[in-house]
């Protein structure tokens, strides 16, 4: 980006229209900027982490294309707020953004779902419905961006509530899978040990 370039985007930014210029063409030497104005190569630890959880954000907004009970629409509604606010935290090295009220509310919404379903007795696969299935995707994507975190905080320390946050969001995906499946008048889909070992 040269001066002019620089220039303008500050210009826009005391506008307050920060996005109104798209193609900067500032990574295209394979590095990216960060919150605090620092640069990293797209290929960090850090990008890594920010990429899989915008990913899980992407996955929450398909699955909000589908019909929902509302309680659920409300709480991925929530989330992808949440997750905002995470990669946030991310981009800005050292901010620690996340609090415990937002993890303390994916655990009283795990609860609450769960109370609603039957015993797990077995283990499920993913599947059912489509709302369902899509629930369990986004519940796999939440693991990998967890472990995109813990790879992170081995070499930068990420904050307790973030950490925490995107473990419980994995567990509450998990349950709206079941309860979605439930709503979509589906049971659990159960996993038949060794079904094609003979």
């Amino acid at each position: 980006m040269d001066n002019q370039e620089q220039n303008e985007r500050k210009g826009d930014e005391r506008k307050g229209n920060r996005l109104s210029k798209i193609v900067t063409r500032t990574g295209d030497g394979g590095t990216t900027g960060l919150g605090d104005g620092s640069r990293t190569t797209k290929d960090s630890l850090r990008i890594a982490a920010i990429g899989e959880v915008d990913e899980l954000n992407s996955s929450l907004g398909l699955l909000l294309c589908e019909e929902l009970p509302d309680a659920v629409r409300t709480a991925l509604l929530d989330i992808q707020h949440d997750l905002f606010d995470l990669g946030g935290e991310l981009c800005l090295p050292g901010m620690a953004l996340m609090k415990d009220a937002q993890v303390e509310r994916l655990e009283q919404l795990a609860e609450t779902f769960n109370r609603e379903l039957p015993m797990l007795k077995e283990f499920i696969l993913p599947g059912g419905t489509r709302p369902a299935a899509l629930a369990h995707l986004s519940r796999t994507i939440c693991r990998r961006a967890e472990r995109a975190m813990v790879a992170l905080h081995h070499a930068e320390a990420l904050s307790d509530a973030a950490r925490r946050y995107i473990n419980r969001l994995s567990d509450l995906l998990f349950v709206f899978g079941r309860s979605l499946n439930r709503a979509g008048g589906r049971g659990d889909v159960l996993w038949q040990k060794a079904k094609n070992a003979s």
